[in-house]
């Protein structure tokens, strides 16, 4: 196992269990082989019979808690990685990856606690002080992130993972020297793609704050082409998707059966990077409302509800009746309870909703969505600059890039006429211009009386989780255009966005 040979360990392992059957070590190496070999329901059964033979054994529980939460099952994942703690408290890797499932789902304090109690005991783990530094900026504790990653650094000077999570908090400034390292490190010889491409995005984001916009470019360019070999996106298929939706909410939807179900609920839908984290800080600063970050509901819904009828979305909707509609609805607040345990409104702010609004509105009639725009040109090179955890693959080919937004587009224009009442463009450099007053009209169309809070968003203490989490803890800036300093370098795709009707002639 220790050089991946996970098939041939299972065979030497069948022949180890025929001599011990009764072994819990070789059920758990089995688990851990079958887990080698992407088999996880195999994995579960071979731990759970080593947890039923050992039920007080550390490493077993750690190994079938990853497991279960790898496979879906949060909380008795979760159990298990508790148990193991508790079972081996002076173990780092148990308080590890207890703290990294707690990050995963959103438990953002008790991850906090659980990988400091990892980095207490093991002061060199770094993948534990990576994890914390990204927890603490999503707490807001930013100086103490980049403390520990600086840290981390000194004793580790290639760890290409505390660079990018530097980089990608996009409020620390990196200097001449952090930029030779870097340069040194993305050209080093033989190292894994996966590393050249952090060290490339961070090196483009360090050339920047050293204003040598032409070069940071260059590189960021090199990385997305790298990214981009590694990752399966299909521009025909996207229009087509966008074609299928926009041609099944074309006619009207059934009359609701209760047209003020969803009210406590505002969506937030955007493209990556177009101020979707600003506005909905801005929203979460109100004391009526609890900001929920990129929940998964209204997909997950709409995946489920695909599955009952044996068709895929859109495909079903003309069919969709007004009680299927409400059904759905009233599993979507069921779901997003636990946002409203202390307001009474939350926002839900999943960068896939922006197609996904005439099924939000038709479930949830009485909901309101907030469609976060940013000028193209500029979401477009920030969507090119980001390097994202998951998904997102449109954004490492420009081309790419182009024909997604026209599909976004597209989309936010049909759901602009449709849902005239419920659906609000707020505009980030409008935003930028008049700050006040943009404030006062998203409060109106959100049914939210003005509260000065909202002007002093970046002083709201409240779990940010996307990579926006450190900007959002500083006052609006109105300085926020690149476009500008990389001049000819955007001219291909100032041109693809013209032709395809997203910016004036001139722009």
């Amino acid at each position: 196992m220790s050089l991946d040979q996970a098939a041939l360990a299972g065979q030497l392992l069948d022949k180890a269990q025929a001599l011990a059957p009764g072994s819990a070590e070789v059920r758990r190496l089995m688990g851990v082989a079958a887990l080698m070999g992407g088999d996880h329901p195999r994995a579960i059964s071979h731990l759970r019979s080593a947890l039923a033979a050992d039920p007080d054994d550390a490493i077993v529980n750690m190994t079938l808690g990853n497991a279960l939460f790898e496979t879906g099952e949060t909380a008795a994942g979760l159990a298990c990685l508790q148990r193991a703690c508790e079972l081996a408290p002076g173990t780092a890797a148990a308080w590890y990856n207890f703290g990294r499932a707690l990050q995963v789902s959103s438990r953002v304090e008790q991850a906090r606690e659980a990988l400091q109690r990892a980095v207490t005991i093991d002061h060199g783990y770094t993948r534990a002080r990576n994890a914390l530094a990204t927890v603490l900026t999503n707490l807001g504790d930013i100086s103490s992130a980049v403390a520990i990653l600086r840290e981390t650094l000194r004793m580790q000077p290639d760890n290409a993972d505390a660079w990018f999570a530097l980089g990608n908090m996009k409020t620390e400034s990196f200097g001449s020297e952090d930029v030779a390292q870097l340069r040194g490190l993305f050209r080093r010889p033989g190292i894994s793609d996966d590393s050249r491409i952090l060290l490339g995005f961070t090196l483009a984001k360090a050339m920047e704050d050293q204003a040598d916009y032409a070069a940071a470019f260059d590189v960021v360019r090199e990385a997305n082409a790298l990214k981009r070999r590694h990752l399966y996106w299909d521009r025909s298929e996207e229009r087509a998707r966008v074609d299928a939706i926009a041609g099944a909410f074309s006619a009207p939807l059934p009359a609701p059966l209760d047209a003020t179900l969803g009210q406590e609920v505002v969506f937030v839908v955007c493209l990556p990077r177009s101020g979707s984290t600003l506005t909905e800080q801005i929203l979460a600063s109100h004391p009526e409302v609890a900001g929920g970050d990129e929940i998964q509901a209204l997909p997950e819904i709409l995946d489920e509800e695909s599955g009952r009828r044996g068709m895929p979305f859109p495909r079903w909707v003309p069919a969709a009746t007004a009680a299927d509609w409400h059904r759905l609805g009233e599993e979507y607040l069921a779901r997003t309870s636990r946002w409203r345990l202390q307001r009474p409104r939350l926002t839900d702010k999943n960068v896939s909703n922006w197609a996904f609004v005439g099924a939000a509105l038709a479930m949830l009639p009485g909901a309101r969505v907030v469609n976060s725009r940013r000028d193209p040109l500029e979401t477009c090179l920030a969507g090119y600059r980001q390097l994202f955890a998951t998904g997102v693959h449109f954004s490492y080919d420009l081309d790419d890039m182009v024909d997604y937004f026209t599909g976004y587009d597209r989309l936010s224009g049909l759901w602009r006429r449709t849902f005239p009442q419920q659906y609000f463009e707020h505009q980030y450099e409008a935003l930028q211009r008049d700050p006040e007053g943009q404030i006062r009209r998203l409060l109106d169309f959100c049914r939210l009386p003005f509260d000065a809070a909202c002007l002093a968003f970046h002083r709201t203490p409240r779990t940010v989780l996307t990579v926006s989490s450190a900007q959002v803890r500083q006052p609006l800036r109105r300085d926020t255009a690149r476009a500008p300093l990389y001049g000819d370098k955007l001219e291909p795709l100032r041109a693809r966005l013209r032709a395809a009707g997203l910016l004036p002639g001139g722009a």
